[in-house]
């Protein structure tokens, strides 16, 4: 008795610790390999980061929550920026835990040009460690820069949606000076 006891003690040891494992963030860093993951977009087009890399460079960026003032002035301001982003060959993709009628309604409401990704389950999230700390069905605010090769060239983890927005602008510059001729 004593000895089934003890293994049904060790297994529960086990499982809880295989539990806490699993629930550790993913800590991404610069030249990291970016997580290929897919979603549906607030048209309910379905997306694949696999499909992009390659083609441009991927602002890849996580916000808490559409319709509320930080991620509204970030969106706003990515918005604003995009014809230059084109130019340099950055796709904009934003990803929350907001569902797609949530981004339907944020873009109409902001004349957003560029694809939302709804992560209701933050699968997407929890590939690129940006859930929040506290465990909420919210992505913390933080962007990834993925080159063409598919390496993460740059990470802005700030709660400032004006700190992603300058930093991202220069990391890509400073990415386009090492991939010119």
């Amino acid at each position: 008795m004593k000895t089934i006891r003890n293994s049904l003690t060790l297994l529960v040891a086990l499982a809880l610790a295989g539990a806490t494992a699993m629930a550790e963030p993913v800590l991404l860093k610069v030249g990291d390999k970016a997580p290929h993951v897919k979603g549906v977009d607030q048209d309910g087009n379905k997306w694949k980061l696999s499909d992009d890399i390659g083609k441009n460079i991927v602002l890849l960026y996580f916000y808490p929550k559409d319709n509320t003032p930080g991620c509204t002035k970030e969106a706003c301001g990515l918005r604003d920026r995009l014809g230059d982003l084109k130019k340099e060959g950055v796709d904009v993709i934003g990803v929350s835990f907001d569902n797609i009628d949530s981004h339907k309604k944020f873009t109409f409401d902001y004349n957003l040009n560029f694809p939302l990704i709804a992560d209701p389950d933050g699968k997407i999230a929890d590939a690129y460690g940006a859930r929040m700390n506290n465990g909420k069905k919210m992505a913390r605010r933080v962007s990834f820069l993925i080159n063409l090769d598919g390496t993460i060239a740059h990470i802005t983890d700030s709660p400032s949606a004006d700190v992603h927005l300058d930093e991202m602008q220069t990391a890509i510059k400073k990415l386009q000076g090492k991939t010119s001729p």
